[in-house]
């Protein structure tokens, strides 16, 4: 999953930092992740999962860092079956 991450960052978070060089705990915001570049990524993982974030995820801690994202999407998709076919995409 994480790897999913990575890659919607590298597409869609406009970060100073190239994600591949950044820890899954690195702070995002001082990689450059602006509140834009945040709804950006998440709009690009709701696509990619087929979830919608709940208004108690819509927080800058959700974002923070790839672990932090990777934590909500866990929580939200529920299967591995669906995190499996999403990669196969």
């Amino acid at each position: 999953m994480q790897q999913i991450v990575r890659r919607l960052l590298d597409e869609h978070g406009r970060l100073h930092s190239p994600v591949a060089g950044l820890s899954s705990d690195a702070d995002l915001y001082d990689a450059g992740l602006t509140p834009f570049a945040a709804i950006r990524v998440m709009l690009a993982l709701e696509e990619q999962f087929e979830i919608e974030f709940p208004v108690r995820m819509l927080c800058r801690q959700s974002f923070a860092s790839i672990d932090a994202i990777a934590a909500c999407l866990a929580e939200l998709v529920g299967s591995s079956d669906k995190i499996a076919s999403s990669r196969a995409a």
